[in-house]
C-alpha cells in the first residue's frame, strides 16, 4: 500500500481550461467528504468541481460533479487504484476556457491532472511495523545499546528504567524470530520479545 507524502495542489491548462488538481491525506471516509466539501466551498465560482478518494479497500468514491458520466470521477479514482494508494482523496476543479474537450479529452485531462500531481508530491510505502519489549539489567543498559546501534534489523525506541530496564525496539513481525535470535547470540542470553503494538510507517519511494 501507498498514500501521497504531503497535501498538494497543481494546476495546468488544457485547450484555455484551467484544471487544478487538490490532493489531500486522510484517514476516513468523513475527512474525505469534508474537505471535498471545503474545496467546493474555496471553489465556489468553478465549472466543475469533481472528486475520486480512496480510504481503504471498502470506502472509495469518485463524482463526475456534472461533467459526462465516466469522464471524470472514475478516471481520477483509477488513477489513485493503479498507484495502490490508500487514505488519499482529490478533487480536480475545472474552469472551462470555452473550448469541449470531448468524452476522451475529459478523460485525459482529469486522469493526467491526477497523474501529474501524484507524481510531483511523491509517494509514501505503508508499512505496518510492531513494538517489541524486552527486559534486562538496569546497569548493563548502555552496553547492550551499544551492541543494539550496531545493527539495522531493528530500531531501538525507547528505554523505560525501573527495578529492571524495558527496552523498547521497533521492527517489522517477520523479523521477530531473527531479533531474537540475534539479540540471544549477542547478549549472551536467552532474550524472547513482548509485543507492546502495531501501526504503519512511511516510507519515502
Amino acid at each position: 500500500m501507498f498514500t501521497i507524502q504531503k497535501d498538494f495542489v497543481k494546476e495546468i491548462v488544457i485547450e484555455k481550461s484551467r484544471f487544478i488538481c487538490t490532493l489531500k491525506k486522510v484517514e476516513s471516509e468523513e475527512e474525505a467528504q469534508e474537505f471535498i466539501k471545503a474545496i467546493k466551498k474555496q471553489f465556489w465560482d468553478a465549472t466543475h468541481n469533481c472528486s475520486a478518494y480512496i480510504v481503504d479497500e471498502l470506502a472509495q468514491r469518485s463524482s463526475d460533479d456534472g461533467e459526462p458520466s465516466g469522464t471524470a470521477g472514475i478516471p481520477m479514482l483509477e488513477v489513485l487504484r493503479k498507484n495502490n494508494l490508500v487514505g488519499t482523496a482529490c478533487v480536480v476543479t475545472r474552469y472551462f476556457g470555452g473550448i469541449k474537450l470531448g468524452a476522451g479529452g475529459l478523460v485525459r485531462a482529469y486522469s493526467g491532472s491526477v497523474a501529474g500531481a501524484l507524481k510531483e508530491c511523491g509517494l509514501a510505502q505503508k508499512i505496518l511495523m510492531s513494538t517489541y519489549s524486552f527486559m534486562y539489567d538496569t546497569g548493563s543498559v548502555g552496553r547492550v545499546l551499544n551492541t543494539l546501534y550496531q545493527q539495522n534489523m531493528f530500531e531501538v525506541v525507547d528505554v523505560d528504567y525501573g527495578m529492571r530496564a524495558r527496552i523498547i525496539l521497533r521492527m517489522k513481525d517477520e523479523q521477530k524470530s531473527q531479533a531474537e535470535e540475534w539479540l540471544t547470540e549477542n547478549l549472551f542470553e536467552e532474550i524472547i520479545l513482548e509485543k507492546e503494538g502495531s501501526e504503519y510507517a512511511e516510507i519515502p519511494v
